[in-house]
């Protein structure tokens, strides 16, 4: 076991995916913003198979009008660990 909150890019996806419908968002709507040529970066973040870059994680929250930390679902994030720092 990890001594370290582990990002759960399954469940961070799946959260990119509630975001973008709530934000009434079709993907290829996100891939416009972005720029992408197809959309397939899109659907690799919506099914955990890839991350989305730091840079993209800050246009994703102005697109969904959140914060970073409301995109990504970290597993083992305790509130002790968030007093502590860790």
């Amino acid at each position: 076991m990890s001594m370290f909150p582990v990002i759960d890019m399954v469940r961070t996806g799946q959260n990119i995916r509630n975001l973008r419908i709530a934000a009434g968002l079709s993907v290829r709507q996100v891939q416009a913003a972005f720029g992408f040529a197809t959309p397939q970066a899109i659907y690799k973040w919506q099914r955990g198979l890839a991350m989305p870059t730091i840079d993209n994680l800050i246009v994703l929250a102005v697109l969904f009008g959140v914060t970073i930390d409301e995109i990504i679902i970290v597993d083992g994030l305790t509130e002790d660990c968030v007093q502590r720092g860790a």
